[in-house]
């Protein structure tokens, strides 16, 4: 069985902070990496949760543009929040992002995230 791997990578969305692939394309689906509210320049976004989750969302789709693919095609998120009283927040975001046939979720509390980050989101999706 001949196995199909490829990394993705795009400077229009921050750089991986560590030793992994903003996103990997393997038989049709789309495996990316944690999002944060994260410049180009590796600085968080200032203005709490909010920005933050937006700036992670726009990163997001610029990766998932990147590998061929959007957020209609996303069949699963991972979302990470530093406090669950952020949750009605940063729901009222993602539902923009996601406005029709929204995929299947999980939402975790997390003790920490990577610089500090308020919320961080992974997704798996099709190639389209």
């Amino acid at each position: 069985m001949t196995q199909n791997r490829q990394v993705i990578s795009t400077d229009k969305a921050p750089p991986a902070i560590g030793p992994y692939s903003q996103a990997i394309v393997a038989n049709g689906m789309v495996f990316c990496s944690g999002q944060i509210g994260m410049t180009t320049d590796c600085e968080i976004v200032p203005g709490g949760v909010e920005a933050e989750t937006r700036k992670s969302l726009e990163n997001l789709k610029k990766v998932l543009s990147a590998a061929g693919t959007s957020f209609a095609s996303v069949v699963q998120a991972t979302l990470f929040l530093k406090n669950m009283a952020d949750f009605g927040a940063v729901n009222a975001i993602y539902a923009e992002y996601f406005p029709k046939n929204p995929p299947a979720r999980a939402c975790v509390a997390a003790a920490e995230l990577p610089k500090g980050a308020l919320f961080e989101i992974a997704v798996t999706a099709l190639v389209e």
